[in-house]
């Protein structure tokens, strides 16, 4: 949401500038002296390397949540797609089955594979490599490229014990080469602490392009919307250290897109827009994103290797103005704010996956993984959040409905 103070042209005339300025500074220094690759062109197909891995992914990866048909899902790989993100929990498991039979279709070496598995408070190490176990059986491989901790939301779960000893015992095995995380919220201390840590070989984070927004806070009107909202600096951190970056959430809307047409700026759907401005930045080494049906593919795959014009990033700034109140962050701010523990981020996030994904099933399993008293029923209705927010959701308000509809 934009300060009171600051009118419709002036937002979208900033924000595109802000936008514009990030992306021609790293077009003018990729394959530099600041060590941004140049993507490799091959067969109509972007790649990248994911950072210290050296794996070169392609610019487009596939989520498996859910996946396409087969006979789509192999037509994707051929025209060049190398990288599906997975996990254990996705169509209760029956997504790596289908991603297990396409590894016997097309050959193992064709595609690289992440999947990731869950850590809980009733979880041990034993019960981490069970779940990592279960998925290469599903899979049919005895390793995978990128196995990661799923939606670590704290900076301790990625050096907790339970988690160090799974994953060196993974290891010494052979079930997995490099080690990852993924992140909903919180993104600024654990991204940055999987960075420091040194353990960590890639992270998947959130990242579109509603992370152009400003905080709504009173302050000055910054150029630089990234920097505000502090993802530019987890890139930066995370490329200083030659640790990789896959950007998801990149449409904010997984498989379900409305009609954006309105914001439609040339040949390019606003949704190939969006994904060629997560591509823009250099140190992203790919963006998941769902495809499930015959325009999707076509739509996503046309942002490998594409330019975002001036007059997308204006009419991306125009949907941020319109679409981007509601959107939440996953800064945590609320969640750390609240006296009664109730865990708004991750309630919002599943309220996301109803409303903005159309993923019934999924939400009211994430909503019933939280426990009593991080749920909404355990608000007070204090305020602390909206207070807290930087965005000005109306967070008590979207924690009710969410309680309402998945409790």
């Amino acid at each position: 949401m934009t300060p009171k103070s600051q009118d419709r042209r002036t937002f979208i005339r900033t924000m595109a500038g802000g936008a514009m300025a990030l992306g021609s500074s790293l077009a003018g220094l990729a394959g530099r002296s600041d060590g941004v690759p140049r993507p490799v062109q091959k067969d109509g197909m972007s790649f990248r390397p994911l950072g210290r891995t050296k794996i070169l992914v392609s610019e487009i990866s596939l989520g498996s949540s859910p996946l396409p048909a087969p006979e789509l899902l192999r037509e994707i790989i051929d025209r060049g797609v190398n990288y599906i993100d997975t996990s254990h929990n996705y169509d209760n498991g029956n997504a790596e089955r289908q991603i297990g039979r396409l590894l016997k279709e097309v050959g193992r070496d064709k595609v690289h594979v992440a999947t990731k598995f869950h850590v809980t408070a009733r979880d041990t190490a034993e019960s981490i490599v069970a779940s990592v176990h279960g998925s290469l059986r599903r899979l049919a491989t005895d390793r995978v490229d990128v196995l990661c901790v799923h939606g670590a939301d704290s900076a301790g779960v990625l050096v907790d014990e339970r988690v160090l000893a799974a994953t060196e015992r993974l290891k010494k095995e052979g079930a997995y080469i490099f080690r990852g995380l993924s992140c909903h919220e919180n993104h600024r201390e654990v991204v940055r602490q999987a960075v420091d840590c040194g353990l960590y070989d890639m992270v998947q984070l959130g990242y579109n392009v509603f992370d152009i927004q400003e905080p709504g806070r009173p302050v000055e009107t910054y150029p630089d919307y990234l920097g505000a909202s502090g993802i530019r600096d987890l890139l930066e951190h995370a490329h200083s250290r030659d640790v990789g970056v896959i950007a998801m959430k990149t449409l904010k809307v997984g498989g379900l897109r409305q009609d954006l047409d309105k914001y439609r700026a040339g040949a390019a759907s606003v949704f190939q827009a969006m994904l060629k401005w997560v591509l823009d930045d250099g140190r992203v080494a790919s963006a998941v994103t769902e495809i499930l049906n015959r325009r999707q593919m076509e739509e996503d795959l046309g942002a490998a290797g594409a330019k975002l014009s001036a007059a997308e990033r204006t009419a991306l700034a125009e949907l941020v103005r319109d679409r981007g109140t509601g959107y939440c962050h996953g800064c945590a701010e609320c969640r750390r704010a609240c006296p009664w523990g109730v865990a708004t981020t991750a309630i919002l996030r599943a309220y996301t996956y109803l409303e903005s994904y159309g993923k019934g099933g999924r939400a009211r399993a994430a909503y019933a993984d939280l426990g009593p008293k991080e749920r909404a029923s355990a608000c007070r209705d204090c305020g602390a959040c909206e207070r807290a927010c930087p965005y000005g959701l109306a967070v008590r308000a979207r924690v009710r409905e969410a309680g309402r509809l998945l409790g």
